[in-house]
């Protein structure tokens, strides 16, 4: 008797038409997932909210970061999402870029290019504010944004990133434009609203801080995931 069922097992596993069948079904399954898989290509600005809006609605995503401090660069941005576009072609359903234009003029032919997408909005701090920052910006023009990512990554991103540290004289050429600091804050936090009034003290500002979550960042994402925009 066992040597009959080792003999049918044998059978049952060269028999081609059972394997093609579920080779198939193998490779359906394969494709249903990479079909409904997503990956968001993110600035680092825009990582952990981003990564807090996918866990929020359970999506069937993954995440990549690229980094903030490329701002400085701005045509390194392009190059950057290009590349990873590239790398993940064929292997999600969507792929939606989280960036704004931040200086790079050819980021949506690039997004074209490679069949990808990104939220509506020209920075961030639109992202975030949506109608407030027009409002905000239309009182006075010469107002200086944070966001809880650029507190937290002031000194790095501002002070050393734009070399403020090494020469102290291009603290007034880049900041005396600037008569006020709004705080877009994602996160109710009193350690990060202190750290903003001190970026604030240190421009020789004063702080408005104005509590906006995800703002129109997370609609937008969400209307892309649902195929509404």
């Amino acid at each position: 008797l066992d040597h009959s069922i080792a003999n049918g097992k044998k059978m049952l596993s060269k028999d081609p038409s059972l394997m093609s069948q579920s080779e198939s079904e193998s490779q359906a399954a394969r494709e249903e997932a990479q079909n409904t898989r997503a990956i968001f290509i993110t600035c680092a600005a825009l990582g952990r909210e981003v990564r807090s809006i996918i866990k929020k609605h359970g999506w069937n995503a993954e995440f990549l970061a690229i980094d903030g401090r490329l701002h400085l660069f701005p045509k390194r941005i392009g190059e950057a999402v290009e590349g990873h576009l590239k790398e993940t072609n064929g292997r999600y359903g969507r792929r939606i870029v989280v960036y704004g234009y931040c200086g790079v003029t050819d980021l949506d032919d690039i997004l074209e290019e490679h069949n990808a997408m990104r939220p509506p909005g020209p920075h961030c701090y639109e992202m975030y504010g949506s109608e407030l920052f027009t409002q905000i910006i239309k009182e006075e023009p010469a107002t200086y944004f944070l966001t809880d990512y650029l507190v937290q990554a002031w000194d790095k991103f501002v002070v050393r990133g734009l070399k403020i540290d090494e020469q102290p004289g291009m603290k007034e050429i880049l900041f005396r434009h600037f008569k006020r600091v709004v705080y877009f804050s994602q996160e109710e936090d009193e350690a990060l609203v202190t750290q903003a009034q001190a970026i604030a003290d240190w421009m020789g500002l004063p702080l408005i801080v104005k509590h906006v979550g995800y703002g129109d960042l997370e609609r937008r994402l969400v209307a892309l995931m649902e195929g509404q925009e």
